[in-house]
Parts: structure tokens; C-alpha cells; sequence
């Protein structure tokens, strides 16, 4: 084991110094928290399909693959779906708006109303998909080093929020870029074929598993339905999945390298399947689903394979949890905090929203995650709360205000209160886990958005025109939530 932990080693170093080289360049707003807005296609697909494919996609889509065979890729299916139609149809626009949140799109879209409410529901999104990555730290180290479950969470946790609170997304983009190297590598070039070979070829899987494990439905109809509504909608309107397009130098590095990672997130899901299928015919007894990943790295994989191969595991979470870190850290800062101290001062804050606060706020939400991870024990439920506020509170207004001119600011934050309102009551009725509450939870929000903003004063035509202008990409940033003409400009070199 002594090459394997020296290659987790050499990892794990590599991050911190990736961190350090970082803060070296994060010396505006701009380079902090989107990298200057100047990622080239390649850096940009790189590190969008690295924030995507996280834990839950990797360790969690094995253990799919274990427990339903091939269809078991559905739930990583549809969250590249869903980077696939963000980027086709919606990633252009959004990153022409040179905004930093979310919430900020919704101010400039309905005039600044929304964006307290909206940044708290953003904010426990966010927080929560950091827990979530968080605690998979705990499977990766229980492998590694056998070490408690409370110690992992902490020296994984350490790691990223030191490496994301020195240099920002710079940090996290040039982080990115090793992490999805080294899971290309690890999972899909030496894991995925390694593991079809040790279980006879795909003959033999057939041959020893029912029917079912190679069917395309086999995981359910519903269970896809409901994928689709969480993932796929939730990969259009995530903080997470924004701020890492606002790091793209032009709007068609957006679209073109967006579309690459949607891409790699299909072939992804589907190693990810087959290599869960394979761990069934070797380990048909295991106990729980997800130990497949971990139990086929240990027992079948040669040295040195097996410490690139964790190593790619711990990339996969890493990303997660660095980028859901850093939205949650600005979602905190920009959309609750500093319009909270503007409401009390009388000013809007924008003097204050520097890096430096940036990094206080990484620092303290990364504290807040470890903290939450350590005390938590079940993720999917964790997951699905996250999501399920998220697509039911906010799926609505910002594809509405995107793709309908008569949404208004009241009927944008009437969706937002009833859609989250009603997932949250909805999860205490049906359970967690149940379908429900996103369903009944979104056509909710999308009732009272609609009769609101029919019953309410259309939206000033001047906040159109400028909405309309900056979607066009023809007017430069103003105010809180914007940037400088130097800052929106991309740099060469």
C-alpha cells in the first residue's frame, strides 16, 4: 500500500499548491470568484464536467449500477442531459449578463425584489450539496487509511477549504482541471476496463446477472421521471453550475465547451453503470450498494493503479464540494449579507464585497460544512432536500424570467415562497424521499406565478430594455451586481 498512499500523497499536495498559485492570481472580485471571466474552451469543459461529477456520481453511480445493472447510469444520464440543455439553450445569455449569482439575475430580470429570498434558498442548496460531498470523504479515507469516520470528513474538508479559500475559483478551476484529468484517467481508462475483464467479459455478466440488470428501464419509470425532475432541471438554475459559467471568456466558449462536458457526463454515467454491473457478478453479497466502488478498487486493482483510482475518487468529490463551497461562501456574502448590512446602513454594501470578505465567507461555510457532514449521516436524504428546494423554489422564476416577458417581480417571489413552502410541508407529509413533493411543489410555483403576474402591473419597460440589452450582451455591468468594463473585458494570454 506504501506507492498507493505515496500517490494520494503527491494528490493531496498538489492540491494545496494548486491553492497557493491560485491566491496569487485571485486579486479582484472578478479573478476570486470567476477566474476574471477568461476560461478558454478547454479549461472551461474541464472543470464544468469536474463540478458535476462529483461523489454521489461516481462512488453513488456504481452502486446504481450494482444494485439495477445498466440503468442504473440514469441518474448520472440526466444530470449530463441537463448540462447539455443549459448549455444549448440558456448558457449563452447567462454568461453575457456578467453577473456573479443567481440572485442577481433575478434583480436585474424583475427590478430587485427577489434577491434575499431567492439567495436563502440558493444559499441551503448550496450548503447542503457541500455537506453532501463532504461526508464522502469518510468512504474514500475508511479505504485509504481505515481512519474514523469523523477524521476523514475533517482532513478532506481541511484540504479544500484551505486550497478554496486562498485563491478562489482560480484555485478550484486549476484544481478542477487535475481532478478531471486524473478521473478520466483513473475511472474510465484503467477502473472501467479492469473491472469488465475480472467479471469474464460482458458475455459472462449476462450470462450470471438477470435479465433486468441490462434492461433500459430497469430502474423504473417513475425513478427516471423523478431524476429528471431533480437533476435535469436542477443542473439549469444551480449557483454551482452558473458561477462556473461565468468563468467562460465568451458566450460561445459557454455553449461549445458546456456541450463538450454534457457529453463526457453521458460517458461517464455509463462506465459508471457497467462497472457497478461487473462489481455484481464479483461481489454479488456485498451489504450495501455503495461499497461496490471502494471494494472492487481494494481487492482488484495492482498497486499504484489502486492509488491512481482512489486518488480519481477523491478528485471526484473534491470538485463537488470545492464548487459547491465557493457558491455557497458567495450566494452568503453578495445576495444575503451585504444586502442585509446595505437594508440596515442605508447603502447597498458594494464597497465591502471585496476578496478578502470572499475569503472569510469560504472559510466560515467551510467550517459550517464540516461541521454539518460530521453530525449528518444520510446523504441521499441530505441530496434530495437540497434539490428538492432548490427546483421547487426557484426552477420557475428564473426560467420564466428568461423565457416570458409578462413574469413580474411579485409573481416571481410569490413562486419562490409557495414553491419552497410547499416542497418543505410536502417532505414532511410524503417522507424525504418520496416523489411528491417536487411535483406537486413545482406546479405550485408555477400556478402562482403565472395568475400573479397576469393579476400584477406588467415590469417597467425601462428594466426590459436594460434586461434586454444586457442579455444581447451590449450593456456593461452597473451597480452591486455587476462588475467593472475592465473586469467584464476577457484577457488573452
Amino acid at each position: 500500500m506504501a506507492v498507493d498512499y505515496t500517490v494520494i500523497a503527491v494528490y493531496l499536495a498538489g492540491m494545496l499548491a494548486m491553492g497557493w498559485w491560485g491566491m496569487r492570481r485571485a486579486r479582484s472580485k472578478s479573478e476570486f470568484l470567476v477566474a476574471g471571466r477568461r476560461l478558454g474552451p478547454w479549461m472551461y469543459s474541464g472543470t464544468m464536467a469536474a463540478i458535476v461529477l462529483g461523489g454521489a456520481s461516481t462512488i453513488g453511480g456504481v452502486g446504481l449500477g450494482y444494485k439495477y445493472g445498466l440503468s442504473g447510469a440514469w441518474m448520472v444520464l440526466t444530470i449530463g442531459l441537463g448540462l447539455l440543455a443549459l448549455s444549448v439553450f440558456f448558457s449563452a445569455r447567462i454568461a453575457r449578463l456578467k453577473v456573479y449569482t443567481v440572485s442577481e439575475m433575478l434583480d436585474l430580470r424583475y427590478g430587485g425584489r427577489a434577491g434575499v429570498i431567492s439567495g436563502v434558498v440558493m444559499w441551503a442548496y448550496t450548503l447542503m450539496l457541500a455537506v453532501t460531498s463532504t461526508i464522502a470523504y469518510a468512504t474514500i479515507f475508511d479505504v485509504l487509511f481505515d481512519l474514523p469516520r469523523t477524521v476523514a470528513i475533517v482532513i478532506g474538508g481541511a484540504i479544500v477549504v484551505a486550497y478554496s479559500t486562498l485563491g478562489g475559483m482560480w484555485s478550484i478551476t486549476l484544481t478542477d482541471m487535475v481532478q478531471f484529468v486524473v478521473k478520466t484517467i483513473g475511472v474510465l481508462l484503467l477502473l472501467l476496463p479492469i473491472a469488465v475483464v475480472k467479471a469474464g467479459g460482458f458475455a459472462e455478466m449476462k450470462a450470471r446477472l438477470p435479465t433486468e440488470y441490462f434492461a433500459p428501464l430497469g430502474i423504473g419509470g417513475e425513478t427516471v421521471f423523478t431524476y429528471v425532475l431533480i437533476y435535469t432541471f436542477g443542473m439549469l438554475i444551480g449557483q454551482d453550475i452558473w458561477q462556473r459559467v461565468f468563468t467562460a471568456r465568451t458566450d460561445r466558449v459557454a455553449r461549445w465547451g458546456g456541450t463538450v462536458a454534457g457529453t463526457y457526463c453521458l460517458v461517464y454515467a455509463v462506465a459508471g453503470a457497467v462497472i457497478g454491473t461487473a462489481a455484481k457478478v464479483m461481489y454479488p453479497d456485498l451489504g450495501n450498494a455503495d461499497d461496490a466502488f471502494a471494494t472492487i478498487v481494494k481487492d482488484e486493482l495492482p498497486v499504484g493503479v489502486r492509488g491512481l483510482v482512489l486518488a480519481a475518487a477523491l478528485a471526484a468529490v473534491m470538485s463537488t464540494s470545492s464548487g459547491a463551497l465557493i457558491a455557497c461562501a458567495t450566494v452568503a456574502n453578495n445576495d444575503i449579507w451585504s444586502r442585509l448590512r446595505g437594508m440596515v446602513a442605508g447603502r447597498d454594501g458594494t464597497e465591502h464585497d471585496e476578496v478578502k470578505g470572499n475569503r472569510v465567507f469560504i472559510l466560515i461555510m467551510g467550517l459550517a460544512v464540516v461541521a454539518i457532514a460530521i453530525a449528518l449521516n444520510d446523504v441521499v436524504e441530505a441530496l434530495t432536500v437540497a434539490y428538492n428546494l432548490l427546483v421547487g423554489g426557484l426552477l420557475v422564476p428564473i426560467l420564466g424570467g428568461l423565457l416570458w416577458r409578462r413574469g413580474t417581480a411579485r409573481g416571481a417571489l410569490a413562486a419562490v415562497i409557495v414553491g419552497g413552502a410547499s416542497v418543505i410541508g410536502l417532505m414532511a407529509a410524503y417522507g424525504i424521499l418520496a416523489n411528491q413533493p417536487v411535483c406537486y411543489g413545482l406546479l405550485a410555483s408555477l400556478a402562482v406565478y403565472v395568475v400573479v403576474s397576469l393579476a400584477t402591473r406588467p415590469t417597467d419597460e425601462a428594466i426590459l430594455r436594460a434586461w434586454r440589452a444586457r442579455l444581447a450582451g451590449r450593456a456593461e455591468p452597473e451597480g452591486s451586481a455587476t462588475v467593472t468594463v475592465t473586469e467584464a473585458a476577457p484577457a488573452h494570454g
